[in-house]
């Protein structure tokens, strides 16, 4: 019975959140402020999300670290996201190998 409970929780909230911008945003969105602020919502989250995991990814911080490194360098340089992180897994591989 408490599976239920929790499902029809779990479905009512996240059926909330996509319906509440239907009905507070019905026309189109005018301000330019608040239209940035929609589109990177979907990019904050995925890095915060992401970006902790990097540290714990390893057991060894000094590879982590240096993945990091290697991803944002390569992101920088506008690189793919494949080759970014095939990069960043070969640094920390090496890292913790030499190591």
């Amino acid at each position: 019975m408490s599976f239920l409970v929790y499902l029809l929780a779990m479905a009512l909230t996240t059926y909330l959140i996509r319906m509440i911008p239907f009905t507070v945003f019905r026309g189109k969105i005018k301000s330019r402020f608040l239209q940035d602020f929609l589109y990177y919502i979907p990019y904050a989250v995925l890095s915060a999300m992401t970006f902790p995991a990097i540290f714990y990814a390893t057991e060894n911080t000094a590879a982590s670290i240096v993945g990091c490194m290697v991803a944002l360098l390569l992101a920088f340089f506008e690189k793919s996201l494949l080759t970014a992180s095939i990069c960043a897994c070969a640094a920390a591989f090496l890292v913790i190998w030499l190591g």
